[in-house]
């Protein structure tokens, strides 16, 4: 239903015309809540972050509202993530609907990991999206960010330089604290139902072990293996982001006497969730080393 809902959306948008809205709002429409602190923190508030997958949305199949669509005609740039299955259907007809939008893949500088996750009904997700729980990624993000901003307001290059040196300390610190509390642990893996910190693990020396079965619930035999893997590395917790159901995960975690440990990486705070996950992944590595 939604599906039909938003075509006819879509449909009635473009025929009002391809030219966009005349606005005195300066609109940045973003994919993801988290790209918005990015946003935030580098132009200090100089513009109007509409963000297209809310909190509590599925960022692989999600489909926008018409509200949403509205602030995306108004919108003088799009921020994609550039390998998210719900921009693989979506992004070309934001474009159509706003071809004057100026456009930033943050995805393009980053060194992908390869995937070939398919959500239902939509297209395969060639490379895993989630590199911005990275604090090594998000420096590069927050580079991008901050010379595309300068691109759009040139006149506030210098405010947008000074707050991106202030935003790449912050992430410094993380990213500091990350080697510092991953380093020296002899039990380096973890396991998590939808594969989101694929991209922490390889920049920190983890090994990340997915529930979720090429982009699906796993099978039984699936989740007998994984009992199987829990119980050899004395993994005590599993993680689930909050988008997703915990069904299968607290069927795991039943079996080998584990708790589940729920987490937010699309939250519109970077800083404070990406510190809590690292915090969480380095007390579930600790627990199992024991």
């Amino acid at each position: 239903m939604r599906k039909i809902f938003g075509f006819l959306i879509l449909v009635s948008i473009l025929s009002c015309g391809r030219k966009g809205v005349a606005t005195s709002e300066r609109i940045i429409t973003v994919s993801i809540a988290p790209f918005k602190y990015f946003v935030d923190e580098i132009s200090g508030g100089d513009f109007i972050v509409n963000v297209m997958v809310p909190a509590g949305a599925d960022p692989h199949t999600y489909e926008p509202f018409p509200d949403q669509i509205i602030q995306l005609r108004k919108s003088v740039a799009y921020i994609s993530n550039g390998y998210l299955g719900f921009e693989m259907n979506w992004l070309d007809r934001f474009f159509e609907i706003n071809s004057t939008m100026k456009r930033l893949s943050l995805g393009d500088k980053i060194n992908p990991i390869s995937s070939a996750h398919q959500h239902e009904g939509e297209h395969v997700e060639v490379a895993d999206p989630h590199y911005w729980v990275s604090p090594k990624s998000a420096l590069i993000m927050a580079s991008s960010i901050k010379e595309f901003l300068c691109g759009l307001n040139p006149l506030q290059r210098d405010k947008y330089e000074t707050n991106y040196k202030a935003l790449v300390l912050k992430i410094q610190e993380v990213d500091n604290r990350a080697e510092k509390l991953f380093s020296g642990i002899p039990n380096k893996s973890f396991m998590i139902y939808h594969p989101n910190l694929a991209y922490l693990a390889r920049d920190y020396g983890l090994e990340e072990i997915p529930v979720e079965y090429e982009g699906k619930e796993p099978p039984p035999s699936r989740i007998r293996e994984l009992i199987d893997r829990a119980r050899k590395d004395k993994l005590k917790i599993i993680f689930v982001q909050r988008e997703y159901d915990p069904k299968n995960a607290k069927a795991i975690a039943g079996e080998i006497g584990a708790s589940i440990k729920i987490i937010d990486p699309l939250s519109e705070n970077w800083l404070k969730e990406t510190t809590e996950i690292i915090a969480s992944l380095h007390d579930s590595l600790i627990e199992s080393s024991k």
